[in-house]
């Protein structure tokens, strides 16, 4: 028993160093066999070679290995400056360092939204998830993202240091500058001004640094016209993902993307502040993250990483019967079973477009749960006459 208890107790520093262990164990034989991994973090350590050689960022990378696609780099500047770092290693090295963070990151995660108790299985249980596996696959930095903007919202609070991290986390990827939004909904009015600081000071840092690649990037590179034609395709769960897939592109579906993003910010911040108000901050979060990935013009599956969160927080709300229900949507079936690329998209009938567009509607379902329960828990609260005193 003494043994149970104590496996029990450090069960989530094994799955972290089991993970870590293993991934090294990966990234090490894949780098003595030449074996091709890592597209994205191939792509970040280019950006970063282009900064040490004065080569320009917005173009064709040079330093990208043969295997890569010729992707662009479609970061911020300053994301580029933090990416130097990478060039010291290998490629297959440089994947590590990402994957690595992997299940430290998750831990971060999970840990504000549920008890500690279910953190190790929902850790273990997290690799199964498309936007995990596929964004450690790929190299990404959406675990790490995630993990510094619930650290800053949740952990931090407080600290003279709140706010901190977001501005750094939205110079190496504009996404993240809703959570300033979030900050200010929530009245942490301090913490908004130095995310907002931290923002401008990265970003200034790099306009220094590269000023030819930050005005290229600020003036056409931001607008990601490589990604454009691929609006529609499974992979892409956004709200404009969806309008690609289904209609022409015309004025019906430019005013439906403008109308649904208005009503998305509407609710998101009218949410954001009665969750705030019921001392729910944890909702409050994934709500504004959930409109993040629901109104970008590109979320793709590996960018649903807050599903993992979300999960750790329906197992505290007593809702542990839909957990394994979400879960299995988000393990990357229901991209795989429909058809995919070249404009196949158009052709779903009604099975395959539920089907194809699964993340979309889990997240508005989860976004309208919350909105309902939270109408639900007021309608309950008892109404007080307020006593006259005459």
């Amino acid at each position: 028993m003494d043994r149970i208890n104590a496996l029990r107790a450090h069960a989530t520093p094994i799955v972290i160093g089991a993970a870590v262990v293993v991934l090294t164990a990966i990234a090490l034989v894949w780098w003595l066999t030449d074996t091709p991994l890592g597209i994205d973090s191939a792509v970040y350590r280019a950006g970063g070679s282009a900064v040490i050689h004065g080569e320009p960022l917005y173009a064709h990378l040079t330093a990208l290995p043969g295997w890569v696609p010729d992707l662009p780099f479609t970061y911020p500047p300053f994301a580029a400056l933090l990416f130097v770092t990478l060039t010291a290693l290998p490629t297959q090295v440089s994947w590590c360092l990402l994957a690595i963070a992997a299940a430290p990151s998750l831990y971060v995660a999970l840990r504000p939204f549920t008890e500690r108790a279910y953190v190790p299985f929902l850790l273990l249980g997290a690799f199964a998830l498309q936007p995990v596996w596929q964004t450690i696959g790929l190299g990404q930095v959406n675990l790490v993202l995630m993990a510094v903007v619930i650290a800053d919202v949740l952990l931090l609070r407080g600290s003279r240091f709140s706010g901190i991290g977001i501005g750094i986390a939205s110079a190496v990827k504009l996404i993240p500058l809703i959570f300033i939004v979030h900050l200010l909904l929530v009245r942490r009015t301090a913490d908004a001004v130095r995310a907002l600081a931290a923002f401008l000071g990265s970003t200034a840092l790099a306009f220094a640094v590269l000023p030819k690649d930050s005005l290229r990037y600020w003036t056409s590179a931001i607008f990601n016209d490589h990604f454009a034609e691929m609006k529609g395709w499974v992979g892409n769960q956004s709200w404009q993902g969806f309008i690609a897939r289904t209609l022409p592109e015309g004025r019906t579906a430019t005013v439906l993307i403008g109308c649904f993003g208005v009503l998305c910010a509407a609710v998101m911040m009218w949410l954001v502040r009665r969750l705030h108000r019921a001392g729910d901050d944890r909702a409050a979060l994934l709500v504004t993250a959930g409109c993040a990935l629901l109104v970008s013009p590109i979320s793709w599956t590996h960018h649903w990483v807050w599903v993992v969160p979300a999960l750790g927080y329906l197992c505290t709300r007593a809702k542990r019967a839909v957990v394994p229900i979400v879960a299995v949507l988000f393990t990357g079936w229901t991209v795989a079973v429909v058809p995919g690329g070249g404009g196949t998209e158009r052709t779903w009938n009604l099975g395959q477009a539920l089907v194809g567009n699964a993340y979309l509607i889990s997240g508005s379902v989860l976004i309208c749960a919350l909105a309902r329960g939270l109408s639900d828990s007021d309608s309950e609260k008892p109404v007080t006459t307020p006593v006259s005193g005459g």
